[in-house]
């Protein structure tokens, strides 16, 4: 409820639920009762992405019920346009648990468990066939709109983490993707906490000229999650707060302010696109 209180003080702006937006199972009931009192009052500017919370419920059918056309069901990834910026929307679950999910407790109903490769990382995550689909869809869609001067993604499943949850070598694939077509902006959920990296390679390595710039923002009600092992090239965390992102999308450049439920900036900060 916090945290939505902070969206009713920025009207007309876009918002992004990316993910695990109704707890327990993104179910009917769960969107119903949690997410339409809260969230929901914004539901006709809001752009989701889907997590894996809400495929508790098979097929996600209680966020793709709820959310209707705009989640573009039943594959649950899209792209849209938004002032001079392009924007890709990932259906992070169907990639990540087309490998293997990071936490034994995390099955999805109706996804295949497959062998767990002994070294997690970029290579196992290239290895990995993942939601091929989704994976051509993506260059295509990047393809299509290479003349586009900045993009920005997001999708649940963070591929670089300190949180308990960690590195998803999964989203190795998406990654490899959206470098090579320039992509600017990476946002996820899943880690409940508030984390910010340098822009970095696809590999994790500093890279000022042409790396993606991730935030993970798990912040949005539930328990705060502790660091695991803190990643290269991350520049700030906070799992003490709750609050939304906030970013300014304008021609060749950015800005962000993570605010938080006590109406307070606890981050900022600004990028131009590459």
């Amino acid at each position: 409820m916090q945290t939505a209180e902070l969206l009713d003080a920025m009207p007309g702006a876009t918002v992004m639920a990316v993910g695990d937006n109704a707890y327990e199972f993104g179910s009917p009931a769960d969107y119903a009762g949690c997410y339409k009192p809260t969230w929901g009052r914004f539901r006709a500017r809001t752009r989701p992405a889907t997590g894996n919370h809400e495929y508790l419920t098979p097929g996600a059918a209680g966020y793709f019920a709820y959310f209707g056309r705009r989640a573009a069901p039943p594959l649950g990834y899209y792209s849209y346009d938004l002032g001079s910026w392009h924007v890709v929307v990932i259906n992070s679950t169907t990639q990540v648990y087309a490998c293997w999910p990071p936490e034994l407790t995390e099955f999805p109903v109706g996804f295949p468990r497959l062998p767990v490769p002994d070294t997690p990382g970029p290579a196992a995550g290239r290895a990995c066939a993942g939601d091929v689909l989704q994976q051509l869809w993506l260059a295509a869609d990047l393809a299509a709109h290479r003349g586009a001067r900045c993009t920005i993604a997001y999708f649940h499943h963070p591929r670089f983490s300190s949180g308990m949850h960690g590195n998803h070598y999964q989203m190795q694939k998406i990654w490899d993707l959206m470098y090579a077509a320039g992509v600017d902006v990476v946002i996820s959920g899943h880690d409940h906490l508030y984390e910010r990296f340098a822009p970095q390679d696809p590999d994790g390595n500093a890279d000022a000229a042409r790396g993606i710039r991730q935030f993970t923002v798990g912040t949005g009600g539930a328990e705060f999650y502790g660091v695991s092992v803190r990643q290269p090239n991350s520049e700030v965390l906070i799992n003490t707060v709750h609050g939304v992102i906030t970013l300014a999308l304008d021609d060749g450049h950015y800005a962000w302010a993570f605010v938080g439920v006590d109406h307070t900036v606890h981050d900022s900060g600004s990028g131009v696109c590459h």
